[in-house]
């Protein structure tokens, strides 16, 4: 199975999971009118719109390059987590402010079993979905689906501690009600400010993780003809990356010999799974001088 078709997978589910869960816990807060169980439905009708932006997202990325876009359509994905985290802020800042105001104003409380059910539910689909998508996430390194895959876990968290606020209100303790949604608020806006991050960083062309500059550095080492490389420079290209840089050779050897040496290290830096095109540009050093 390709790339393009577990991504889609781990999208579908979420939409197919989100929307289940959405219906039991809206049924659920009118039922009790408990503002944890009413904002976790806020945030299931967020994920299904984060994860019909993944679908989406992921379907575009995965055409080929074209004319008009030599480099494909691989930062689609970064746009539409960028979304994603833009959609979850709103989704958040209506939650803590829905659990603010039920802190300093009484609201009709009415414990049904069902809250507890449907929490423990929901622990277990998300917890799930999680697991699934944060595996298919390392395999294929897509952001996109570490997206959703961190949104999911997100939702286990909420929903733990509605769990907790039910089991509160079960005792007739209702303010724990509105603090479990602040609290999970906080929370959750700092995981959407993270993912607003790094999508913001490939769209504005960051260069790539140290560990794998390093990376390249060392396999260029391992010739003994480079004698110095430099003009080092990369930019993200979906979930890789095209990287360019200057190698220095002995001047003496023959136009062929020194290219030969660029084509072979191009070769080995292109089967790195995080490197999208390697373009090695050569120079002649007079060795004599230099030394």
């Amino acid at each position: 199975m390709d790339r393009y078709k577990k991504a889609q997978i781990t999208s579908i589910l979420g939409i197919m999971g989100n929307i289940f869960l959405l219906v039991i816990k809206a049924i659920a807060g009118m039922i009790t009118n408990s503002q944890a169980m009413i904002s976790d439905a806020f945030n299931s009708a967020g994920d299904i719109f984060s994860s019909l932006m993944s679908f989406i997202g992921n379907k575009i990325s995965s055409k080929e390059a074209d004319a008009d876009h030599n480099l494909g359509h691989g930062k689609a994905e970064y746009i539409f987590s960028l979304l994603i985290s833009i959609s979850m802020m709103v989704v958040i800042l209506r939650l803590f402010y829905n659990s603010l105001v039920s802190l300093f104003y009484s609201y009709d409380y009415h414990f049904s079993y069902f809250l507890i059910i449907v929490s423990l539910l929901t622990i277990i689909i998300k917890m799930s979905l999680f697991l699934y998508t944060n595996h298919v996430a390392k395999k294929i390194n897509s952001i996109l689906v570490k997206a959703n895959a961190k949104d999911h876990i997100s939702d286990v968290v909420l929903t733990s501690l509605t769990l907790i606020a039910a089991l509160f209100g079960m005792r007739g303790i209702t303010a724990v009600d509105g603090i479990v949604g602040i609290v999970v608020s906080i929370w959750l806006f700092y995981v959407a400010i993270k993912i607003f991050s790094e999508s913001y960083d490939v769209l504005m062309d960051k260069g790539m993780p140290d560990e794998l500059k390093e990376k390249i550095i060392d396999i260029t080492k391992k010739y003994k003809e480079i004698i110095k490389i430099n003009h080092f420079n990369s930019t993200p290209v979906g979930y890789r990356y095209q990287i360019s840089l200057t190698i220095f050779v002995d001047g003496r050897l023959s136009t062929y010999e020194s290219h030969e040496i660029a084509n072979r290290l191009e070769k080995e830096i292109s089967q790195l799974e995080e490197i999208y095109l390697a373009v090695i540009h050569v120079n002649p050093i007079d060795v004599m001088k230099n030394d």
